[in-house]
């Protein structure tokens, strides 16, 4: 007999089941099995159909993981579950014969497939005769206790695929992911957008205010970063011909987590030639509505406990009149934050100020601002200092044409109308690298060559990054952002995840 892994005892019952299976010469981790219907498909194709309709259908072989058993001396039923939904299964020892003993010997958890005819129980009950079954696989861990719920956090982010199986809510959260992501493509591409793919190991890391993951190329001897944006390769598409990209991508920040942080998400970045940061919150209105009337229905619904209404058109506010109305008195890029230093310092709960007055801005603003933002909100006019890729305002050079959008108090979107002036593009690097110098690791790095592309001409051109895991955040009505990520980073369980684990 193999010997199980710990000491619990319905652990140990399940191996000895494991031998007993291959004593009988029954393989316990079969081969395929020829599924003609899915469980839940069935259970909602034939809700309302007639016996006579019911026997029409003729034999039906599926196949899936069986969740319960209830023993009734030569009779028993069971609930078996594929990705579809579930469906009642009816075994009886006469049509079973010797393979009955090893049909009640089953555990929840164990996978089989089971051919037979339909028919529905007195209480109306769509059920499967089982004819014939094969045993596929055992499991040789028990489910949680009750099956319906697994409610420990910790368990749920690490054994993501046990969460799976036992919580209904927390696989419609992925399917509604994946179709959210469907939705955006077939927005994007009925309006003209290339998708494209793009580096994710970049020799210089850009796009994003952010440190990065290093890594190394041996064969090159070259150090290389995980991307932290994909902007500058998608502009370099721009400069290339393409007038409308997009990019649904992974990127990694070498950063803390939290509620709305995960080191690597995903995100949805797409260019727009010959339009600016106005043209595209329209364009967001229509493509964020249009996601919710895909997967929800409605334009309103609940998050967190408030309403949320993507009714077009959104609040537009600027950045420094919403700073203003957070400190309760008038402020502007020329104002020194010194001069209202006690207001700065009880907002941002410090005693130092940051390095520059557009920095102190930001601070104040996503202390004291963003937690106000429920309803969708473009905040636009952000400080041109905090927009080192952003063309600087005609009406007022201190300030970028740029947005943010906020939903549920989540930053959902930032874009900008983009910098193509090659000389004024340098500036703003070299600025960034002084910063860096200084200590500032989340600066923009240098990158000539793409300087050397706007050089060739960008057409006028706007950009905008998504954020589809706070996006799913929202339509899922889920508080934290590793509960829509399959496989959040946590802190190593096991040995050999911080490192080769040794025998």
């Amino acid at each position: 007999m193999t010997t199980p892994p710990d000491d619990n005892d319905l652990i140990r019952r399940r191996y000895a089941k494991l031998a007993n299976l291959r004593h009988r010469g029954v393989d316990p981790f079969g081969s395929r099995y020829p599924v003609t219907h899915w469980a839940g498909r069935l259970t909602a194709q034939l809700t309302e159909a007639t016996e006579e309709e019911l026997k029409g259908v003729g034999p039906v072989s599926v196949a899936g993981r069986v969740m319960t058993l209830r023993h009734h001396g030569k009779t028993c039923f069971a609930a078996l579950k594929d990705y579809t939904g579930m469906i009642q299964l009816y075994a009886r020892a006469d049509q079973l014969g010797e393979e009955y003993g090893l049909f009640t010997d089953l555990d929840a958890g164990d996978f089989i497939g089971v051919t037979g005819e339909l028919f529905r129980t007195r209480t109306g009950e769509l059920t499967i005769a089982v004819k014939s079954f094969s045993f596929l696989t055992k499991a040789l861990r028990p489910l949680p206790e009750k099956w319906h719920g697994l409610k420990d956090v910790e368990t749920r982010y690490r054994q993501r695929y046990l969460d799976l199986v036992v919580n209904p809510k927390a696989r419609h959260v992925f399917q509604l992911r994946s179709a959210l992501v469907k939705a955006m493509r077939e927005f994007l591409d009925a309006r003209g957008f290339l998708e494209v793919e793009t580096p994710m190991m970049q020799p210089i890391p850009g796009g994003a205010a952010a440190r990065p993951f290093v890594t190394h190329h041996n064969a090159l001897d070259l150090d290389l970063y995980l991307r932290v944006a994909p902007e500058l390769y998608l502009k370099r598409l721009v400069v290339g011909g393409l007038d409308r990209v997009y990019e649904i991508n992974r990127n990694f920040r070498n950063e803390g987590t939290s509620t709305q942080h995960n080191p690597e998400f995903t995100m949805l970045e797409f260019y727009q030639a010959y339009a600016d940061y106005a043209d595209l919150m329209e364009l967001t209105e229509a493509l964020l509505c249009h996601l919710a009337q895909t997967v929800l229905g409605p334009l309103t619904f609940a998050y967190q406990g408030e309403r949320i209404d993507l009714t077009p058109p959104w609040r537009r506010v600027r950045f420094f009149n919403a700073v203003s109305d957070a400190l309760g008195m008038a402020v502007n890029p020329d104002t020194d934050p010194l001069s209202v230093e006690k207001a700065v310092l009880h907002a941002l709960g410090c005693d130092a100020l940051p390095r520059s007055s557009a920095h102190v801005w930001k601070e104040i603003f996503e202390k004291c601002v963003e937690p106000t933002l429920v309803q969708p909100t473009f905040v636009i006019e952000f400080p041109i200092e905090l927009s080192p890729l952003s063309k600087g305002s005609k009406d007022n050079p201190a300030l970028a044409d740029r947005f943010e959008l906020f939903v549920g108090r989540l930053e959902m979107a930032n874009a900008y109308t983009e910098l193509n002036d090659p000389e004024e593009q340098l500036a703003r690097f070299t600025s960034q690298a002084a910063e860096r110098e200084l200590g500032d690791e989340e600066a923009h790095w240098l990158d000539r060559d793409f300087v050397r592309a706007l050089e060739y001409g960008m057409p006028p051109t706007a950009g905008e990054g998504i954020g589809i895991d706070r996006l799913v955040m929202l339509f899922a009505d889920q508080p934290s952002i590793r509960d829509v990520i399959l496989f959040p980073h946590l802190r190593p369980e096991f040995p050999s995840e911080g490192g080769p684990e040794k025998a």
